[in-house]
């Protein structure tokens, strides 16, 4: 352990002294600087992404919180840094904490919430569409499962774990046994593919996915279109470009789209979307 200066409250920051942290395999990824071409984050670095604390005391323009009020959020992605006595962050990337969820549950919940709904929203995800959702068992798969909870009224949804029972009231319609069964060889048509899994599986995702469908990839290769979304310089862009090209060709053979995202820091919106759907799911179950 050391020590490290106390954070800098900003006019519109909140400074949250931290009681749980969620661990990820993001954690693991920046350490072994698997994300260093999309953030390069400079060494030595406290890590750490998603918190629940209590509110400290807030900048002078702050007024969507106050002492003493429980919080949730995602660190910003160019100052992470949540395995920490305090935090400082700004108002727009936390929400109040759902008085259902003690700390350690809540900790659990910021960044692979927002990272499933913001695969959502960026899939246009349409009234009677079909999604398949992969590697359910994993957090994010677990998560992406649970958040589609407010879309399924709009969506038929088929994900592949090793026991459907306990997702029922989630809106799904259909389980994949992955430990007996083989998607590839169940499915097709899909409008929509979520992948948790990574480049390994793209082909057979793509492969049940219709004509003019979408895949939207967690964990797979990055490629030039999320490069030129984010705004990196040109020589990542043309890096990019070329790592994801297999992916991309892929998909413009089979008239569909490969796309990579990474989760975005200012997402507050999403997290109450999330604690609305959570809220349904835990009534209704």
């Amino acid at each position: 352990m050391c020590d490290i200066p106390d954070p800098t409250v900003g006019p519109d920051d909140v400074l949250v002294r931290v009681t749980f942290a969620g661990v990820n395999p993001l954690d693991n990824m920046i350490v072994c600087g698997e994300v260093k071409l999309i953030v390069p984050y400079p060494m030595p670095l406290t890590i750490g992404n998603e918190f629940v604390g209590v509110v400290e005391r807030t900048g002078t323009q702050v007024t969507r919180f106050s002492a003493g009020e429980r919080v949730y959020g995602r660190m910003p992605l160019d100052s992470i840094g949540a395995f920490a006595q305090f935090v400082s962050i700004p108002q727009s990337a936390l929400e109040a904490t759902p008085e259902y969820m003690n700390d350690e549950e809540a900790a659990c919940v910021p960044l692979t919430a927002l990272t499933a709904w913001q695969a959502y929203e960026f899939m246009h995800v349409a009234e009677g569409g079909r999604l398949f959702i992969s590697g359910t068992t994993g957090s994010l798969g677990a998560m992406a499962v649970q958040s589609h909870a407010t879309w399924a009224s709009r969506c038929l949804s088929v994900v592949e774990l090793p026991a459907g029972g306990a997702c029922s009231t989630w809106g799904v319609t259909t389980f994949v046994d992955y430990k007996t069964q083989d998607y590839a060889t169940m499915l097709s048509g899909m409008d929509y593919v979520l992948d948790t899994v990574g480049d390994r599986e793209i082909g057979k995702e793509m492969g049940i996915l219709k004509r003019g469908g979408i895949l939207v990839s967690l964990r797979g290769t990055p490629n030039g279109a999320f490069a030129r979304r984010i705004g990196l310089p040109w020589y990542k862009r043309l890096l990019f470009d070329a790592a994801g090209m297999r992916n991309d060709r892929l998909g413009h053979r089979r008239g569909q789209r490969y796309a990579f995202i990474f989760v975005c820091a200012a997402a507050a919106r999403m997290a109450r979307r999330y604690c609305i759907s959570a809220e349904r799911s835990r009534i209704n179950s």
